[in-house]
């Protein structure tokens, strides 16, 4: 779509009836999961910063892992900064982190579960759970739905930021790419008090708009192969994107209240630009673009250097 069209884009996935009603029963579900925080001080040491493995308990039982850095000698409390990976990769390394640290900021990265870190996946879904984190119950109810436990994932790490002696809970902050970008979302949707989030390129949003583009391949392709193991004539099509629609992020979006930065290139063929702007333009908060006009899914120059300047107004 031409720019102008896509500052105007709504998205096309259908948004369930029941999808407020939905997110406030997971939101329950999380407020009586006691977090069961722990700390285990890191291998991985350097003068300036304490390093943690930190662990906490998730909804449906999983034991989540992030990496936590606590910065020495800084006033408390101080800012945060939570981060989120993108799909199936892990929180990486601790020394790309330092550079928040050296502001002062406590950071935070979460493994998601059943991806390549080290945080726990329960199963006990029923269908298929090959090739795909999107479709993961997808077979069975609602409340199944694993990006549904991922999401929650992200709010429970907010509040334990949030509950840390050392931690200023009015300056937190929220950023990814790709996956991670829709964590961000999803993170300051379900935890509006996160005051400012850069998600880049976000994934899971609008499916049905990633479908009729015939983009469901690479990041997207398990859309593709379970309608061709399951409903090859797509005569269940509306009700799978319906229920698509409980993880969409772009149905989370108008819930932010955080000020929001968005880095997008035109040129995106995993992401499709059209579907970022869907989550994009929902947001009613105070907001702005980062736009590549010649970049797809890849580095993004100078952009990691404009979210930590945006990140340092917490």
């Amino acid at each position: 779509m031409p720019l102008e069209q896509l500052r105007r884009y709504e998205g096309i996935n259908p948004r369930p009836d029941d999808f407020d009603a939905y997110w406030e029963r997971a939101l329950q579900e999380l407020d009586a999961t006691a977090a069961e925080v722990e700390l285990v001080p890191s291998a991985f040491q350097v003068p300036t910063a304490d390093c943690f493995d930190l662990y906490f308990t998730g909804v449906r039982g999983a034991r989540i892992h992030a990496k936590y850095i606590r910065p020495k000698n800084v006033p408390e409390p101080h800012a945060a900064l939570l981060q989120f990976h993108g799909y199936s990769g892990n929180a990486g390394d601790w020394a790309d982190k330092l550079s928040y640290a050296s502001l002062g900021y406590s950071v935070f990265s979460m493994d998601c579960r059943g991806q390549g870190g080290g945080s726990e996946d329960r199963g006990g879904v029923k269908g298929n759970t090959l090739n795909g984190h999107i479709i993961r119950g997808l077979d069975g109810e609602p409340d199944d739905l694993l990006f549904r436990q991922i999401f929650l994932d992200t709010a429970q790490l907010a509040r334990i930021a949030m509950d840390m002696p050392e931690v200023d809970a009015e300056r937190i902050g929220a950023t990814g790419w790709s996956q991670g970008g829709a964590l961000t979302i999803a993170c300051a949707a379900l935890e509006p008090r996160v005051k400012r989030l850069a998600p880049v390129y976000p994934f899971l949003s609008d499916y049905r708009r990633v479908w009729e583009m015939d983009q469901a391949k690479d990041a997207y392709a398990e859309l593709r192969n379970y309608f061709r193991l399951f409903d090859p004539q797509h005569k269940r099509e509306q009700e799978i994107f319906t229920r698509l629609g409980y993880i969409d992020i772009q149905n989370l979006a108008p819930r932010i209240q955080g000020e929001t930065l968005l880095g997008v290139g035109l040129m995106d063929s995993i992401c499709p630009p059209s579907t970022q702007f869907a989550a994009y333009n929902k947001i009613t908060a105070p907001k702005s673009l980062e736009i590549y006009p010649d970049f797809g899914h890849e580095g993004l120059p100078g952009l990691n250097d404009r979210i930590l300047q945006f990140m340092q107004d917490l």
